[in-house]
């Protein structure tokens, strides 16, 4: 959730406006911090959150360290096998252990999470580092973290993401997305049973052909029962819904692409923008007659994840500096922020869609007081339903939400009103609670617009009920499309609401004059221009519905604009509709209206500061919008705020000439899309690497390139060129991160089959084994096969099957097959992770790829150098694609990649059972995600 300033938990931004904040917050041992924070107790303590009965173990709790816990990750069918590991070999080893004359409690399944996924340890420290099964069992979690196949994450920070109710072919937002592990639940979800759908369809394809059928698993078997029920099988089984995961901080948001790209997932989007004002996504649209100006259309989402910054003071079992930092005006700041928030997601729902707003907060002022804010601005009960999750996680205890509290201001000062307060400003001049405004305070008697909310549906978990930290969450339901008030409004005249009103941004009448038909001369322009925007009149009594109404009504953007003025204010921010950044040199101009004032959000992200500020005075010719800008050299952008240059993705004709050899080379079968390959270069041709993702996601990209949202990460890396030996192989091989949306297409000539463990075991441990003269005779069953498969890159195949050498898991791998070697393709971690878990070995790997040998003939020379150099660089990349190609690789990998290793390295996350190390990322944010998150 977060924490503000350039350090925990106090007011600033270290520095000033554009400030980078302090230096990284010394990280103090738990037991030396004392448990004691006067006003901290008392606020909680008078506001009785917990019945007295329960108030001792209620602190007790929150004075004792946190238990670790964590997630197995990935699809049901990948993640079973992995907790099978788990349950069947390292907990008997623990459970064997004696500690002072009992059994050690071994790691346990959280009760209330799906499928046994979730899990958490008790175990004290001291145990865990005296006893060998600890050791192992800790080198088991540190390789599975380490290829993403379990995630480190505070039990309750699991919660959100399960209350969401997200099913086949949803579109989802996570707002305050970073560091991801949420997100990572979210994409799971989004990809649920696409395994089983996509098995199920091939399945069908080869029996048609009459083709070899790979057996399923017995987890993808009951999956494909259940998605014969209730699944999506528009698109050939592949999941048709997306995820958009969203961070203000640009390097945190490199870090979420970090932590995301382990789930392989062409269905993810990741964003840079302010949450408070995330901008409207335009989508293609619908045909209209020939001559009609088409509408726009503006994406909508299913549901939408607001877990929003906050002070973390539920974190104190984690992060003990709250003991220490603790003060109420944190809240009090904050509060504002998280009301946008929660304001903007609502807007963005469609009919029907679901908001989950949650905090690592205990503080009513950011829990149910936001809550009750946002009904208020969205029109009441009769807009926006506050859902009853009572009986969902029927195993999971909790308390109702607080509908009645006290507001503690910056002083300590305890007010139990807004009356009180507004009675201390005008008759003793009391400026204690200056930033105490009235929506902080439970509602008034008549409720919302004569209805009250009923904030006791909200969800509060505390330390005590489960051993956990705390956490808040509720559901808001969206019944219909509003018209919201929006910051102040309330306060304006109705002239200068009907002002406020009429204005448009620039980019929404710059879409309509593009509608235009071609050919047209100014002066139809000018005509086209007063359709769309007519001069106003001084007639305060006009009742046209607000920016912010018009935003929120289905796929219909606003078009009246100010012939005199254009420039966004503050109601036509709200309309989120964005323009193309500025890319040159020049100096900053003064902030834009409404700007000045923002606390938490300020600097705003990079490439945030529109170019709205030039009011059109002069007559003058009407500028050719017809032809589009150049994209502009990273030469020459402004590097602000850390933010590198991001390459524009650009997408591939399904007849490009590299896409019909891979087709071919591969035998893909024709069933499987090729219009949504795109690369990440302003040229548009495929240089190193060939991304794939899904239908909503090209239309996104290419519908909004151009317009100023800032798109940091999409789709998977499907393709990497590979350096060749010999003229006329397929120079693009498959990377691991495509297969496994791949491999089932890929035609029976380039796939290989293993059914022995003691194959994949030499695969694993011998890097670039020889092909060549006898060396395919230690292969085992697939020797035969790879001696006479053409070189290039090919799908390996691991099938389930009986006995002591079978496997009980399908798997799939990349595999080369280079002039004289072969190599699995896989990096070093993976393949320790692998032995760890199918083995239990921790050994050494070879690699022969050093391995020289003495040629005579000078040509056989040449081609042996060039074969070692390549397998040379494919050990080097751990499965990136080869150096080779020099100063003509243009694209943005190598940014990207130094960017997410900073950010990782900074937010130093420690793997396996090791403390979590929680820094705050001050990167000129006031907001920083808490510890529960990590």
């Amino acid at each position: 959730m977060g924490r503000r300033g350039g350090k925990r938990f106090q007011r600033g931004r270290g520095g000033g406006k554009g400030g980078k904040g302090g230096q990284r917050p010394e990280r103090a041992d738990y037991q030396e911090v004392p448990k004691q924070n006067e006003l901290y107790e008392k606020y909680y303590n008078d506001l009785g959150i917990v019945p007295p009965e329960e108030r001792s173990e209620f602190w007790a709790a929150l004075k004792r360290e946190l238990p670790n816990s964590f997630r197995f990750t990935g699809s049901k069918g990948h993640a079973i096998p992995v907790q099978q590991r788990l349950k069947n070999h390292y907990i008997p080893e623990i459970t064997s252990i004696q500690y002072e004359g009992r059994a050690v409690e071994p790691p346990a399944p959280l009760p209330w999470y799906p499928d046994d996924l979730g899990w958490q340890m008790t175990t004290p420290k001291a145990v865990v580092r005296r006893f060998g099964p600890f050791s192992s069992f800790q080198k088991f979690l540190v390789s599975e973290t380490s290829v993403g196949n379990i995630s480190r994450q505070e039990a309750v920070s699991m919660i959100p993401p399960l209350l969401m109710d997200i099913r086949p072919g949803m579109t989802v937002l996570d707002l305050c997305a970073a560091p991801g592990s949420k997100s990572a639940q979210l994409i799971e979800m989004v990809h649920g049973g696409e395994e089983a759908r996509t098995r199920k369809i091939i399945r069908e394809i080869k029996k048609e052909d009459g083709r070899e059928i790979s057996s399923d698993g017995n987890e993808i078997k009951l999956e494909i029962q259940e998605e014969e029920r209730i699944g999506d099988w528009s698109d050939d089984g592949r999941t048709t819904g997306l995820l958009i995961a969203n961070d203000i901080d640009y390097k945190r948001a490199h870090l979420l692409i970090h932590q995301m790209k382990r789930l392989n997932s062409p269905n993810l989007i990741v964003t840079n923008h302010d949450a408070t004002i995330y901008p409207s996504i335009k989508l293609p649209s619908d045909p209209t007659p020939h001559g009609a100006i088409a509408k726009g259309k503006y994406l909508k989402f299913d549901r939408i994840l607001a877990d929003v910054p906050c002070s973390g003071d539920g974190t104190c079992r984690k992060n003990v500096n709250v003991w220490r930092d603790w003060n109420p005006g944190n809240a009090i700041g904050l509060f504002p922020t998280q009301v946008r928030i929660l304001f903007r997601a609502i807007q963005m729902l469609k009919a029907g869609g679901r908001v989950v707003y949650s905090t690592c907060s205990m503080n009513p002022m950011e829990n149910e007081a936001v809550v009750a804010a946002a009904f208020a601005r969205c029109g009441g009960l009769d807009k926006v339903e506050l859902v009853d999750c009572s009986s969902a996680l029927p195993e999971l205890r909790r308390s109702h939400g607080l509908t009645s509290w006290k507001v503690m201001d910056k002083q300590g000062k305890i007010w139990t009103s807004w009356q009180e307060v507004e009675h201390a400003r005008t008759a003793i001049g009391d400026t204690g609670a200056n930033k105490v405004v009235e929506e902080m305070f439970p509602q008034s008697g008549e409720g919302i617009a004569g209805q009250r909310v009923p904030l006791e549906r909200c969800m509060r978990v505390y330390g005590h009920q489960q051993d956990t930290g705390s956490f808040f969450i509720t559901v808001l339901q969206k019944k219909t499309e509003l018209r919201a008030r929006g910051d102040g409004e309330a306060n304006r005249s109705k002239e200068q609401t009907f002002k406020a009103a009429s204005k448009t941004s620039v980019i929404a009448v710059v879409e309509e004059l593009e509608a235009k038909p071609n050919g047209s001369d100014a002066i139809e322009h000018i005509k086209a221009l007063d359709d769309i925007a007519p001069p106003q009149l001084s007639d305060g009594d006009n009742d046209d519905p607000s920016a912010t109404a018009r935003q929120n009504k289905e796929n219909a953007p606003s078009y009246a604009v100010s012939r005199e003025k254009r420039e966004l204010d503050e109601i036509a921010d709200a309309e989120m509709a964005t323009k193309r950044p500025k890319f040159r040199e020049e100096d900053d101009g003064p902030a834009p209206q409404g700007a000045e004032d923002r606390q938490v959000h300020y600097p705003p992200p990079p490439g945030a500061e529109l170019d709205l500020t030039r009011p059109i005075s002069q007559p003058g010719p009407i500028p050719k919008i017809s032809e589009p800008l150049p994209t502009p050299l990273a030469s020459q952008t402004k590097k602000r705020n850390n933010q590198m240059f991001e390459e524009p993705f650009k997408f591939l004709d399904p007849n490009h000439p590299d896409l019909v050899t891979i087709f071919a080379f591969y035998q893909i079968n024709p069933r499987f899309p090729r219009d949504r390959f795109m690369v990440r270069n302003a040229s548009g041709n495929p240089v190193k690497t060939i991304y794939y993702t899904s239908e909503l996601g090209r239309s996104i990209l290419t519908e909004n390139e151009g317009k100023g949202l800032k798109f940091v990460h999409c789709g998977i890396k499907m393709f990497v060129k590979q350096a060749v030996q010999r003229e006329g192989t397929c120079e693009w091989r498959i990377q691991t991160d495509g297969l496994p949306i791949l491999e089932a297409w890929v035609g029976e000539e380039r796939v290989v089959r293993l059914r022995s463990r003691k194959t994949l075991k030499y695969l694993l441990v011998e890097m670039f084994p020889k092909v060549g003269g006898n060396g395919w005779q230690e292969l085992g069953e697939i020797g035969e096969r790879v001696r006479d498969m053409d070189m290039g890159c090919c799908v390996l195949r691991v099938e389930p099957g009986e006995g002591e050498d079978g496997f009980s898991e399908r798997m799939v791998f990349p595999l080369w097959r280079s002039l004289s070697s072969l190599n699995l393709m896989l990096p070093k971690e993976d393949r320790k992770a692998l032995l760890l878990r199918l083995y239990n070995e921790d050994i050494p790997l070879m690699d022969h790829s050093k391995d020289r040998h003495k040629v005579v003939d000078s040509s056989s020379v040449k081609e042996e150098e060039r074969m070692t150099i390549g397998d040379d660089d494919e050990v080097l990349a751990n499965g990136e694609a080869d150096s080779s190609m020099g100063d003509k690789d243009i694209e943005a990998d190598g940014n990207e990649m130094e960017v997410e290793t900073q950010a990782a390295e900074e937010l130093d996350i420690a793997l396996g059972v090791k403390d979590e190390v929680d820094v705050g990322l001050e990167m000129g944010s006031d907001m920083v995600k808490g510890p529960a998150d990590v």
